[in-house]
């Protein structure tokens, strides 16, 4: 059966450091890459972490139907999933992980119930993730209340994921992590 693995969580919980993790270790797995209307942050090459597009390809294809997901996740910054990017894995035999926000997660598994285990990276404390976010150094003090505010709200979806992670002690988030995903994988 094709699967998907849909990792999500607010900004600074880790989720990244997960899948870059499993994607070391699980042959099966190839990474979702997302397309997005921000600016590239540094070493970050179109088509390997994102598809980088304009605002105004991003609403055209967003009209073309060609997304399985996508939000505004703040004024003319745009995220999503191009269906195309999951057909593709999938024709290559591949497990899709995806490292997205809550709100595309949700939409993921709508579509695709059965195919799909949702995983939300959870942090101990919100006082854990602030001090995450601020040592990445890459928002203004404005840019990470704002990440502070939205994760908040997006921890109110959690329960309405298969699974939740909590993301204290990396080494165990790992191991919990791997044992989560090599048993969808293996489930009919």
């Amino acid at each position: 059966m094709k699967k998907l693995v849909v990792f999500a969580a607010p900004s600074g919980s880790g989720k990244s450091t997960i899948v870059k993790y499993l994607l070391s270790k699980i042959p099966a797995l190839s990474f979702s890459v997302s397309a997005t209307t921000r600016t590239p942050r540094n070493n970050e090459v179109d088509g390997r972490e994102y598809y980088f597009i304009s605002v105004s390809e991003f609403q055209k294809r967003i009209n073309q139907n060609e997304f399985v997901e996508w939000e505004e996740v703040y004024p003319d910054l745009f995220y999503g999933t191009l269906k195309e990017e999951i057909q593709k894995l999938w024709s290559e035999n591949k497990t899709v992980i995806f490292d997205i926000d809550v709100y595309g997660a949700l939409a993921i598994k709508k579509i695709y119930p059965e195919e799909t285990l949702t995983i939300y990276v959870d942090v101990p404390d919100f006082e854990d993730l602030q001090k995450r976010l601020a040592l990445r150094n890459t928002e203004s003090h404005d840019q990470l209340q704002e990440r502070i505010l939205k994760a908040q709200h997006e921890s109110s979806f959690k329960n309405k994921f298969d699974k939740i992670l909590v993301n204290d002690v990396l080494e165990d988030t790992y191991q919990q992590a791997m044992k989560l995903v090599l048993n969808f994988i293996k489930s009919q």
